[in-house]
């Protein structure tokens, strides 16, 4: 088959995918809830009141090292060339898992 030009998914849409991941990850609710919705630093308490809105964020310590090399491997091993995905159904998607191939 003659390998067609394909448009790959913008790099800005794999970011915002990745940053809503995050947004709604258990590991963030979870700080949030451990740390009772407080700002670590100043004491400020995150609050929705008319005119007394504060919000709080949750940081990563060691930060994230590298946004474009994170989403050059979701290139890698997601979003990879059409060459290397195949159209299965159930059935036999499950039995390639069973063999020990991946996702």
């Amino acid at each position: 088959m003659a390998k067609k030009n394909i448009k790959k998914t913008p790099r800005s849409q794999v970011k915002n995918a990745l940053r809503q991941l995050w947004l709604r990850s258990r590991e963030r609710q979870f700080a949030i809830k451990r740390d009772a919705y407080t700002c670590q630093c100043c004491g400020g308490k995150q609050s929705k009141a008319k005119g007394r809105e504060f919000a709080v964020q949750v940081h990563h310590k060691g930060g994230v090292e590298n946004w474009e090399k994170l989403i050059d491997e979701v290139y890698k091993n997601l979003l990879c060339e059409p060459e290397q995905l195949l159209t299965l159904c159930n059935s036999c998607h499950d039995k390639e898992h069973d063999g020990g191939d991946g996702e």
